[in-house]
């Protein structure tokens, strides 16, 4: 499957991320919720999404929250 500047579908977008960055998608209500480890990963996850896929972040997930430390 070739990802278009076209339309993408949003579960397409999510597995490319997960994929791609080997992060945590979280599911609440049905809707994809992105957890990462830092702002530097959050800021490349976000430049991903938006130079590969021509969205914005927020617009594929429905929110974005910090991974809490192993230690808590």
């Amino acid at each position: 499957m070739s990802a278009s500047r076209g339309i993408v579908e949003q579960d397409y977008i999510i597995e490319q991320v997960q994929q791609e960055f080997q992060c945590t998608i979280l599911w609440c209500e049905g809707r994809a919720c992105l957890e990462y480890d830092s702002k530097e990963e959050l800021d490349r996850l976000e430049e991903y999404v938006r130079s590969r896929f021509g969205k914005e972040l927020l617009d594929v997930f429905f929110t974005a929250i910090e991974s809490i430390p192993p230690d808590f």
